[in-house]
């Protein structure tokens, strides 16, 4: 199967239209009194006008939580407080609906899609690349081949997702070691080390905290000879995972897709996309911070404010989703106020 371009989706990512975004910014003078009343809300309904390209917005109809899920080598480290190779047991929590992304999805009319790309388990799945990654520390954490194929599986979801009408996609991710892969990641494209971008994840201790440090320090080694090339970097350090989640993220821009970021995970990946096409990120927003320092590092290069700050690490697209509300009450708004002035 022949190689993916990346050069391609700088030319065919646009930024939303900003005619668009100025027309919805002076409605609020016919709207609202004063014109800036809802604050950010206003914003917010800006941000969706531009990225729907009309005004006024629509409601957010069919709003979608789209987590990606595999087991990282790396965790065989115990840089995580579940055991490696366990991603299966967080993903069947999800499937059965008992975790909290369920509840809240419950609660705010978002579906939940799951797509396992590297879960290490037996029993086959149609978009997994391969039964978990390599140890990033001293080996590639996927072939090219594979860090291709999960990046051409992240196109076609965002493809399947923008052809469904999928109007608003929350970004998560499953994974047990994937802090760490992200922590790499995010340290060799920001040019820091690696203390300053490790976190707590899952909830380590100072012990895990350090040998997760360690490792995010070996990947950094073998990280910086390739940071030219982002696949060849998924491939050494990322995972099935993060190389879908990037192009999930890219294809998604490209299709005019808006995304809101989940955690750290899906920070790094926005991260390689960023690399990939400049203008991707004006297509996402973050959900939240969650006191990671390595999300909060990406972000910054990203030069996206998260909408919230209540330090929910649960993961699996509970930040993203917990800021679902404030974009539906903006959208409602900006959609159901008329013009009295």
């Amino acid at each position: 199967m022949s190689g993916v371009n990346l050069e391609d989706f700088g030319s065919r990512v646009e930024r939303p239209d900003a005619g668009v975004r100025r027309d919805a910014h002076d409605r609020w003078e016919r709207v609202m009194r004063p014109a800036g009343a809802l604050g950010k809300l206003a914003e917010l309904a800006d941000w969706l006008a531009a990225v729907q390209g009309q005004v006024p917005v629509r409601t957010i109809a069919r709003p979608k939580v789209l987590l990606f899920a595999a087991d990282h080598g790396v965790a065989a480290l115990n840089v995580s407080a579940h055991p490696a190779g366990s991603t299966v047991e967080l993903v069947r929590e999800v499937l059965e609906g008992d975790s909290a992304v369920n509840v809240l999805a419950r609660q705010y009319g978002a579906q939940i899609r799951v797509v396992d790309v590297g879960l290490d388990v037996q029993v086959e799945a149609p978009h997994r690349v391969r039964q978990g990654s390599g140890r990033l520390d001293v080996e590639d954490a996927l072939t090219l081949e594979e860090a291709e194929q999960a990046f051409r599986t992240g196109v076609a979801i965002a493809d399947d997702e923008a052809d469904s009408g999928t109007d608003l996609v929350l970004l998560g991710n499953v994974s047990v070691g994937g802090t760490t892969a992200a922590g790499v990641l995010i340290a060799a494209l920001c040019g820091t080390d690696a203390s300053v971008v490790t976190g707590r994840g899952s909830g380590i201790d100072d012990i895990a905290w350090m040998r997760k440090c360690a490792a995010i320090r070996d990947g950094l080694r073998r990280a910086r000879p390739v940071l030219g090339d982002q696949m060849q970097l998924l491939a050494a350090v990322g995972g099935a995972d993060l190389a879908a989640l990037t192009g999930f993220l890219l294809q998604a821009a490209v299709r005019k897709l808006p995304v809101i970021l989940d955690g750290v995970v899906t920070a790094a990946a926005a991260l390689v996309a960023q690399r990939v096409a400049f203008r991707a990120p004006d297509w996402w927003l973050a959900g939240q911070t969650n006191g990671e320092p390595g999300q909060a590092k990406a972000l910054d290069r990203l030069s996206i404010e998260p909408l919230l700050d209540q330090g929910v690490t649960a993961g699996e697209g509970t930040g993203a989703l917990l800021a679902l509300p404030l974009l539906q009450g903006a959208a409602a708004l900006a959609a159901g106020l008329p013009e009295r002035f």
